[in-house]
């Protein structure tokens, strides 16, 4: 998405931002890299380190992917199956997480 802002390398219609304050794929593409791969590898860090905060981070890393696909879906007003699978997996992560952390989650 910031190599290729016009979105053509991951085959993204620019008609997929009408609905968005953005005109092409190049701020999407940092915000994502910067919040939801940084937080998620803060949180992958900490996990490999054995961090006593590393089931925190986590859920933070869960919270962050949720809150992404969330707001993705009510600026373009569509949902994919790619939603959904992200969505899930954000789900799935913030329950592992509070079940690993010594909590039952279900």
């Amino acid at each position: 998405m910031i190599s290729q802002p016009d979105g053509s390398i991951l085959n993204l219609k620019p008609e997929l931002l009408s609905g968005s304050p953005f005109s092409n794929y190049l701020v999407p593409g940092i915000l994502l890299a910067c919040i939801v791969g940084a937080v998620n590898l803060v949180a992958a860090f900490l996990n490999m380190m054995r961090h006593r905060h590393r089931y925190n981070a986590a859920i933070a890393g869960g919270a962050v992917i949720i809150t992404w696909i969330l707001v993705q879906v009510m600026m373009i007003g569509t949902i994919h199956w790619l939603h959904i699978l992200y969505f899930s997996a954000g789900a799935l992560v913030i329950l592992g997480a509070y079940q690993l952390k010594g909590r039952w989650a279900v």
